[in-house]
């Protein structure tokens, strides 16, 4: 028997498709074959698998299960639940890998698999292995046995061991993604006063889109922060491996605010440690863990390449703009959205101030959001070298990581090709609004180089 993956699933950091049109039932189950014989060749018996609420991520894991079994593999099934509960799972049981059944944030019609395999990701050339041996077939064969673990409440002791109570009033935004029955749980054993939103699962996604690195999705949660007054509020993606965060004026913090919030604590805990962030952060943040004691690191977006990162400097934290919080330590480098907001409440406990005061001490810089522009597959990683090429002729200061982060005397413009989507993305970054649109000029300057206009 052999299998031949549409390609464009197969993403850098983990498998993506639409379901019923680039990926099937028998995909999942072929990357359960294939997945099975590398641990098995690596010596190892057992995987864990999970899934999220989406409406064909059952069908899904029931496929991939088949696939794990067929190979000789036992499966522990930990069942519907976000994301970072199968990281624990994966790094608690006598497990040798683990795979999310997930779609993340994507669109409903939209599903995937991330994996795990001996602690680590498992990504990038490691998914063209497992099609390389779904073409020949190259798999091995067995009747691994299935048990089910239910790890639910040592996942929710994990996340509050050491907590330091806080007594805020919390809004929680749930948005019907897998992390519904966790949020209601978690609050049970927080003090404080807790309201939450969209907490019952539904792959439908009936209220907003679960992606709270999008402001609009978080208009219910501004909402009910607003009325009924609350210290802040949280959000987390359709899997929980993202947050966002509201203050008690409404106004959202970027994902790198967040971050210079954790810091503190994280290096008071460990002094000198590396604190990592991608290459859509912030300067100001950089600088504050400069200020800490701390080393900045700037690494490549990605959550697999994030991962990987952080396992291979020890980084006691790390952040993507795009709402992934890593944490080092005892958590292995893995993201968790529950654990960054446990955290959150006791950085604000131990700043004695509230969000909002943090928010406003921090350096007022000018920035865009990310903006994403479609631009063609064949094109996309091309462009970037084309921008790097007329770069490095200008004598640019340039920071190639991941793509071109270009420093100049109004601040920073970056502009890199997306893994997992056919787009370029660009941000950019300056003191006042004046210097602002000298970096985005910059930008469209290169882009009408190669023959692309910036969607304005």
């Amino acid at each position: 028997m052999t299998h031949r993956f549409d390609p464009a699933i197969l993403r850098e950091y983990d498998v993506r498709g639409v379901v019923g049109e680039t990926l099937h039932d028998a995909d999942a189950y072929a990357l359960g074959r294939g997945f099975a014989s590398v641990v098995r060749r690596t010596g190892g018996a057992r995987v864990a698998v999970g899934y999220d609420g989406r409406l064909s991520s059952p069908a899904l894991e029931t496929a991939l299960v088949a696939g794990l079994t067929a190979s000789g593999v036992d499966v522990v099934r930990i069942g519907l639940g976000p994301t970072p509960m199968l990281s624990f799972a994966e790094a608690t049981l006598s497990v040798d890998g683990g795979i999310q059944v997930t779609g993340s944030h994507n669109p409903a019609d939209q599903n995937g698999l991330k994996f795990v395999h001996q602690h680590a990701p498992f990504f990038g050339a490691d998914l063209q292995h497992l099609a390389a041996l779904a073409e020949v077939g190259d798999w091995t064969d067995g009747a691994g046995v299935l048990t089910e673990a239910d790890v639910t409440s040592a996942y929710l002791d994990r996340l509050i061991a050491g907590f330091e109570r806080g007594g805020y009033r919390i809004g929680w935004d749930a948005g019907n993604g897998a992390s519904g029955a966790v949020i209601e749980q978690l609050v049970q054993r927080l003090d404080g006063e807790h309201h939450l939103l969209f907490t019952d699962i539904d792959g439908n996604f009936p209220n907003h889109h679960p992606d709270p690195s999008e402001e609009s999705n978080l208009a219910d949660l501004k909402a009910l922060v607003a009325d009924n007054q609350l210290d802040f509020g949280v959000a987390f993606d359709g899997d929980g491996d993202r947050i966002g965060v509201v203050d008690g004026l409404g106004r959202v913090l970027a994902a790198d605010q967040i971050l210079s919030i954790l810091v503190e604590p994280a290096l008071r805990d460990a002094p000198g440690a590396t604190v990592i962030g991608d290459v859509k952060t912030s300067g100001a943040l950089f600088d504050r863990v400069r200020a800490l004691g701390g080393v900045p690191m700037m690494w490549k977006t990605g959550h697999s390449l994030m991962k990987a990162r952080m396992r291979e400097t020890g980084a006691v934290i790390g952040g993507e703009m795009s709402g992934h919080v890593y944490f080092g330590g005892a958590f292995g480098g893995v993201d968790d959205a529950h654990y960054a907001a446990v955290r959150l409440i006791g950085a604000l406990r131990a700043s004695g101030r509230t969000l909002a005061e943090l928010r406003d001490a921090m350096p007022q810089m000018v920035n865009t959001p990310e903006l994403r522009f479609a631009v063609p597959a064949a094109r996309k990683f091309a462009v970037i070298g084309e921008v790097l090429g007329r770069l490095a002729a200008e004598g640019a200061t340039v920071d190639r990581i991941d793509g071109a982060r270009v420093d100049t005397a109004d601040g920073w413009w970056l502009l890199r090709a997306s893994h997992t989507q056919d787009m370029l993305t660009a941000r950019a970054e300056a003191h006042d609004t004046a210097a602002l649109d000298r970096l985005l000029a910059q930008i469209d300057a290169q882009l009408a180089a190669s023959g692309i206009a910036r969607p304005t």
